[in-house]
């Protein structure tokens, strides 16, 4: 992609925040940049945005571990190659750390500092910056990883272009991202896993197929399948849960018997999507 093929006066406000964050990224220009890739639609749009601005100056990077979907790696590697990103994969071992594997109120900051750590020591010395695709709205809300990535100096060109979820979405638009620009938000596995009970890769796995089992099923606009101390929750969108059928035995039985296979025997149920729902803070 080239930064002349953008037509901001395709959209005039998206077109002002990209002007806003192309200037954020040219300051980089001579120091390089690793834009850390989750191949969410936030890490992606800034890596469409920093190819364009730095060219060669920057590099994606992109962890892969159990709590990744594999999704979100095929959808990294496949825009790298199109766009001609030069894309570093690695495995972050945040699974190593016994601390983010206990699952604690502030697990993502484990997460972070093994994510931005793995990459700060793989550029070594060379004074290349990280950078995140952290936007505007996720500061108004509790993210721990926030603080890991002040201890790795990290910087966050969304926040500092001023620029939330919504104007990420319309500055993908106008840089050719296509239908990545309606990608739902997809956090990672672990945060399905209710606050205080272990993160285990063969739990992760039963998340994946489950919620891959019921898009197949159900084509939700979103579905999240929570592991609770009480059971396992299936959360979807008003429309999907609105078109379950009043007993919906013969879904349930699929997923129950995959969560057998899974070795997880909880009782499943199905129930409105709520954001973060999982994640649990002592009163």
């Amino acid at each position: 992609m080239d930064a002349d093929d953008i037509n901001p006066a395709q959209d005039a406000q998206a077109g002002e925040a990209l002007a806003r964050l192309r200037a954020n990224l040219a300051t980089l220009r001579g120091t390089g940049a690793a834009v850390a890739v989750s191949g969410g639609i936030d890490s992606l749009t800034l890596s469409a945005a920093a190819h364009a601005v730095l060219g060669a100056g920057v590099a994606m990077h992109h962890a892969t571990s159990p709590a990744v979907p594999s999704e979100a790696t095929e959808r990294t590697r496949a825009l790298a190659e199109l766009h001609g990103w030069r894309l570093e994969i690695f495995d972050a071992g945040e699974f190593a750390d016994a601390d983010y594997r206990a699952n604690p109120v502030n697990r993502c900051f484990f997460c972070k500092t093994s994510l931005y750590g793995s990459i700060v020591r793989r550029l070594a010395a060379t004074g290349v910056i990280v950078l995140s695709g952290t936007n505007t709205d996720d500061l108004g809300e509790y993210r721990p990883g926030l603080e890991a990535a002040r201890l790795h100096g990290v910087r966050h060109p969304f926040v500092e272009a001023g620029i939330d979820k919504a104007m990420v979405r319309r500055i993908a638009r106008l840089l050719g991202l296509g239908t990545l620009s309606d990608l739902p938000s997809a956090p990672c596995l672990s945060s399905r896993i209710e606050t205080g009970i272990a993160i285990e890769p063969a739990t992760l796995a039963l998340v994946h197929d489950v919620e891959r089992t019921v898009t197949r099923r159900l084509r939700p606009a979103t579905v999240r399948c929570r592991v609770r101390a009480d059971g396992m929750v299936v959360e979807l969108d008003p429309g999907a849960l609105a078109a379950l059928p009043a007993e919906p035995s013969g879904l349930l039985q699929e997923i129950e018997a995959l969560a057998r296979r899974a070795g997880e025997v909880r009782p499943v149920r199905f129930a409105p999507y709520r954001t973060g729902s999982a994640f649990l803070v002592a009163p």
